[in-house]
């Protein structure tokens, strides 16, 4: 009797077929990256691995299929809940930035240490640590000191006060970079500007909505301290 080999598996094949594909799926569940096709490529190779005289168990085949269709079931709810998430963001974005349009025009106070000075007064702050006199020095683009102010602050948080524009001598400084320092003898505080809102936009993910600000820049509207 002859026998026809060519679509049948001999059990050493069958045996390598299956630890190859479960070695396969072992490697996708352990980096959490099984899929359908993962699924199925078991199913597959445990029927060709199968014993001809002892097949697989229908009660066994059914849960089988009955796992593989909560699979896809899950997958699609994931798919699902990721579209909803994705359009709630951008719904929260959108109005995020058109809640923020009502801010242009109005002079907020933004956390920063530079400055682009165009003439008049500056108006800023520094948020003390604990009330007491502190030194505030102005700092033109190279680094050199061309006002010290002594501000007394009454209590912590931030304390205001205001630059005239003009050095130690009282003489008027001209538009540029400057900088502004200010602490309390070792003890640095944060330091902000005032700023009128010029435009509001999205910076994506990682910015959110953000504001021009004149004199500073973009600026995060989280970081927004005061609005004046």
């Amino acid at each position: 009797m002859t026998i026809n080999t060519a679509n049948t598996l001999g059990a050493a094949g069958a045996a390598v077929a299956g630890s190859s594909a479960a070695g396969q799926i072992s490697s996708a569940a352990k980096a959490g990256s099984m899929s359908q096709a993962d699924f199925l490529k078991l199913m597959t190779a445990q029927l060709q691995a199968q014993d001809p005289t002892h097949p697989v168990d229908n009660t066994q085949f059914v849960s089988q299929m009955a796992q593989f269709s909560q699979l896809q079931s899950t997958q699609d709810m994931v798919s699902s809940v990721q579209t909803l998430n994705a359009t709630v963001n951008g719904a929260l974005q959108t109005s995020q930035v058109l809640g923020s349009s009502n801010l242009v025009n109005r002079v907020v106070m933004v956390p920063t240490s530079t400055l682009q000075y165009g003439g008049g007064t500056v108006t800023a702050a520094a948020n003390v640590t604990a009330p007491g006199a502190m030194a505030v020095n102005v700092l033109d683009a190279s680094g050199n000191v061309v006002r010290t102010m002594t501000v007394d602050a009454t209590s912590s948080g931030l304390t205001q006060f205001s630059w005239d524009g003009k050095d130690n001598a009282g003489n008027p400084l001209p538009p540029g970079s400057y900088a502004i320092a200010a602490a309390n003898g070792s003890t640095s505080f944060d330091t902000y500007v005032a700023g009128k809102v010029t435009a509001v936009g999205y910076g994506g993910a990682n910015v959110g909505t953000y504001l021009q600000v004149a004199g500073v820049g973009g600026v995060a509207l989280s970081q927004v301290a005061q609005i004046l």
